[in-house]
């Protein structure tokens, strides 16, 4: 059982808080700030560019690291005799097995288990009222990351999927992954909520100002509606147990009729 683990994801050291293996965090990356407790430990450099020197120094059993460290950072710890271990769920359903992982693989099944029957609970809370809603029925959704240029997220994202389970047609689909789109196909698909993520420095609640306030908009019915929100990025992008609370802020935004507003802490 690992006793000194090094994350090399913010994901991943919220996995490792989640199931109580604080203690046994010795090193997280400079982006780890959540929980607070994550800001104290050792830092290792980046997300995409961990200082390798900083995490032997360490002397971890355990390197939990993700799909961008495959080529380069993870033989290079592999070649100095280092256990590494690589999370890259795909989806909710991804992440929830990757919770499972960890907590078998550091021996905490027992704590793991309760948390991944609360995660479970909370997802069929969401999808058991959206599954049989009917076309009509599901808002139109403009998801904005940035707005200068503009980018959005289509097929092939974690995001669509959080859109989807949450009762909604995401009208960027026809893009693939992270990517941009024209202001003017967004105009034409006419969304009827728009929410835009936070979380990009003193620049971080722009594409929020700027979606409730670009002329050319005015014309959707989210903007008509004043159906405009915002959103941590954190809780939408880290593929970690708070992702369940951004899939319950996606419910409320597009659906207040049926979801209350959620208890998952949201900037």
């Amino acid at each position: 059982i690992p006793q000194r683990i090094v994350s090399l994801a913010p994901s991943n050291t919220e996995i490792l808080f989640a199931l109580g293996l604080g203690e046994k965090v010795v090193g997280v990356t400079e982006h780890c700030n959540c929980p607070l407790e994550a800001l104290n430990k050792p830092k290792i450099g980046g997300f995409a560019t961990p200082d390798i020197e900083e995490i032997i120094a360490l002397q971890p059993d355990l390197v939990l690291a993700a799909d961008i460290h495959a080529n380069e950072v993870i033989p290079a710890l592999e070649e100095r005799g280092l256990t590494v271990f690589a999370l890259a769920p795909g989806n909710l359903d991804g992440i929830v097995k990757d919770v499972q992982i960890v907590g078998k693989i550091t021996g905490r099944e027992e704590e793991t288990s309760e948390r991944v029957a609360q995660m479970e609970s909370r997802i069929r809370a969401i999808t058991d009222k959206t599954k049989d809603l009917k076309p009509e029925e599901k808002p139109r959704v403009f998801y904005i990351t940035w707005h200068d240029p503009l980018w959005s997220v289509g097929s092939g994202t974690a995001t669509q999927e959080l859109i989807e389970k949450a009762g909604g047609v995401n009208i960027a689909q026809s893009i693939t992954g992270h990517n941009t789109i024209d202001i003017e196909t967004v105009i034409a698909h006419d969304p009827e909520v728009i929410i835009a993520c936070s979380g990009h420095g003193e620049a971080e609640a722009e594409p929020f100002e700027w979606a409730k306030e670009e002329p050319r908009l005015g014309v959707t019915e989210a903007r008509k509606n004043n159906r405009v929100y915002q959103i941590d990025a954190d809780l939408v992008t880290r593929a970690g147990p708070r992702m369940v609370g951004a899939l319950e802020w996606f419910a409320y935004f597009i659906h207040p009729e049926i979801f209350g507003k959620p208890k998952e802490v949201i900037k």
